[in-house]
This record gives structure tokens, sequence and C-alpha cells, in this order.
């Protein structure tokens, strides 16, 4: 929308004071909105930008870690068919021949990563195999003479995995340690409510430990995914999850998905460039994002008038600026107010430089190139809205009215 014309102010007026408050007021309302500035490098996506600069989302092969290279490489199927390993908070069944309640209990390893059983002290548990502990478990018991050297005559099984603790690196939104296959407490006392020989944990994979710590940045290098365990590593390539996704090599199909151990390391490096195919809900990234809204503008006088509550703010992973305008109530009205302006203020996840943008809604409602400037929102990302330079015009003009007011009256007083 054009802006309106500022009033010409040639007209003679008796008081200058009077004439200069007219004219404070109402230039005011000529002001439109400055362009943000931002820093150089800070815009994080190709649609932050205005003009079109070249070489800088060229996409880069990425180098092994320098923390790997000490390490042996192993093929991800051969780490991914290792046996489940224990970890502090795993639950333990042991069953012994002939006994009940002296020896066959529910056991639980210790934060040290042993497991304390009567009679033979503690066993180191933690970093092991069910089938390995069990077999010292019963070295020990026979060597005390607590059972006889019968074959098959105990069973220790897991029949709870607790979550484990592993650190997640790299192209991720909140990298860090987590705690990968955390229960609820009333999901733990369904699993002892009802015990049973075994127990799985979807939660301690490696897809959704990635998940848990924000999901993929749209820079990750999915085909390059580090899984550290000891003194070896493996590199996994998760691009079947996006399936036929627009921009994937459409090979679908389910990509090598193991189960963590503790004190596992997670690492994914940066290509460097912005991946559109990474910006969607998948196993791998965020299902969704909290953004935040604020909406002053006519004739919404707070937040709550224009309809901006926890629903409003809680978007799907891969949604526009334009699509967050339209949550925030900040597109439509009538002709006067329509011509809105509104920013977007965002953090470069890969440098930390915060990044602000200006917008005029309706040039992004109505010209066909607005994908190349419409930009995907991101988590923590907020979203503000101004009013139209015509509804900011006619504030002025009240403004000045409210100084007009006083001041006639008040000369007209004079004697």
């Amino acid at each position: 929308m054009p802006l309106l014309p500022c009033p010409s102010l040639t007209r003679t007026t008796r008081s200058p004071r009077i004439a200069a408050m007219l004219a404070l007021a109402l230039t005011s309302g000529c002001a439109t909105m400055p362009t943000p500035r931002n820093v150089s490098g800070a815009q994080y996506q190709p649609t932050q930008r205005l003009q079109e600069t070249l070489g800088t989302d060229r996409c880069l092969t990425p180098q092994l870690p320098a923390a790997l290279g000490p390490l042996t490489a192993e093929p991800a199927e051969d780490l991914a068919a290792l046996p489940d390993v224990l970890g502090p908070g795993d639950r333990l069944r042991l069953d012994v021949s002939g006994d009940r309640d002296v020896l066959s209990h529910d056991y639980v390893i210790a934060a040290n990563g042993s497991l304390t059983i009567n009679g033979i002290g503690p066993v180191l548990a933690a970093g092991r195999s069910s089938a390995d502990v069990s077999d010292e478990v019963r070295s020990k018991l026979v060597a005390t003479g607590l059972i006889r050297d019968i074959v098959n005559n105990i069973r220790l099984v897991a029949t709870e995995r607790a979550g484990v603790a592993v650190s997640v690196e790299g192209a991720v939104f909140e990298p860090g340690v987590i705690i990968a296959g955390d229960r609820s407490a009333d999901a733990r006392a369904t699993t002892v409510a009802n015990p049973a020989l075994g127990d799985f944990n979807n939660g301690r994979s490696l897809a959704t430990a990635i998940r848990a710590a924000g999901g993929l940045r749209p820079d990750a290098a999915l085909d390059a995914v580090y899984l550290v365990r000891g003194n070896r590593y493996a590199r996994i390539d998760l691009s079947p999850v996006l399936g036929g996704v627009e921009g994937s090599d459409g090979t679908g199909g389910l990509p090598v998905d193991p189960q963590l151990a503790r004190g596992d390391r997670i690492i994914i490096p940066s290509k460097g460039c912005f991946q559109l195919k990474l910006v969607r809900p998948s196993p791998v990234t965020a299902p969704g994002i909290r953004v935040y809204m604020s909406n002053l503008s006519r004739p919404a006088a707070s937040n709550a008038a224009s309809a901006i509550g926890r629903d409003a703010t809680s978007l799907p992973y891969g949604t526009r600026f334009l699509q967050g305008l339209i949550a925030a109530n900040c597109i439509g009205g009538s002709a006067l107010n329509a011509g809105r302006s509104a920013v977007l203020i965002s953090r470069n996840p890969v440098n930390g430089h915060s990044v602000v943008i200006a917008r005029k809604v309706e040039a992004l409602v109505r010209d066909a190139d607005r994908d190349d400037v419409d930009p995907y929102l991101m988590p923590g990302d907020a979203i503000a809205c101004y009013d139209s330079a015509a509804m900011t015009f006619v504030d002025a003009v009240g403004v000045a009215g409210n100084l007009l007011g006083p001041a006639v009256l008040a000369k007209n007083l004079k004697p």
C-alpha cells in the first residue's frame, strides 16, 4: 500500500507553538519502520535475504571429525547387531532353580553400574550384555557354594531398560547430554506391575535421541551421522527416513537405527548450507516448534484480543513466516489497515548471530515470488505485527487533535 502524503503545514497559524506541536504530531505519523540491520553472515536461510548472495548456500562435504581419527571404524550394521548392553537403572530378574525368595529376586543396577546380589557382593553390570553378566553371577554363586554346578540352573534377564545418558553434538537445535529412553513414573509402574521376560525401550534408539536433542538442523549432514562407543565408531546414513521427499535420494526404506548405551556419543556434522528437505517433521527432526508472537495492531489492544494463545504459537515444523502471520491474526481486515508490516526475529543456530527481517504483509500475500522471501520458522523464533502507515497517520492526527484542543482553548480563554 502506498504511503499517505503528509499534510501541508504552510497555512498561516496564529500561534507558532501550536504550529510546532501540530507539525511534530503529524510528521511522526509519516515515518515508516526502518529496515532492520544485521551483521554480515547472520542470515541462515536464503529466504531471509532480499537479494541473492552468490556462493553462500553451497553445500560442503563434511570431513571426519578430528576426535574420531584415533578410533576404529566399524560398519553401521555390525554396531547395530551387537547385543544390547546394560546400564544404571536397568531392572533384572534372577531366577534360581529350587529357590523362591533367597536369591530369586528383581534387582536394579546401581548408579555406579554394579549389581548387588545376596551372598556374592557387587558385580559390574553396566556396559555388558545380560548373557555376560549372567555367566559371572553363576560362576560366583557356584564358587560360594550357594548353588550346585548344574547347567541352566539360573536365568538372568532384563525386565525393564531405563534411559541412558548420551551426548548429542553438532548440527542439532539443542546439543548436549540427554537421557535417551527416559520413561515416566506411570510407565515404569506399569512395567513393574506387569513383568515380562525381556524389554524393548524404543526411546534408546539413535533416531529418538537425535529428536530429543531438538532434531536435526537444516544444515545437518544426514548421510554422515557418527555413533561413537568406546574406541569404535560407525558412520550411519539416515537419508532413508525422508523416503520420497522432494530433494531426497528417493531410496526410502529403513535406516540403520542401533540401540544406544550409556556414554555413547552422537556427532552430526554440518554441510554449511540450508537444506529444504530437512524442514519437515520426520523421525530425526522436530515434530513441532514454539514461536513467540506479538500483535498489537489495531483494533487489538493486547495479544489476548488478537487470539494469540498457546495453541496459536505451537506450529508444525516446516511452517513459513506467512503462515505464522495468519496464526497471529496479522493478515486481513479493512483496506485501511491491511498494509501492515511484520518482523521476524530469529537466531542463526550455526554462529549464534541474531537475525531480524521485515516484510510487507500484503506483498507476501499478493506477490508471485513470495516463496523466495518467505522464511521458514525455526524453534524459538518471534513474530511481531505493526500497524499500516495509514493507521499510523490516523493515530498521529488523533495525537495532534489532543494537543491542539487544550492549546486553542487556553488561547481563547486569555483576556
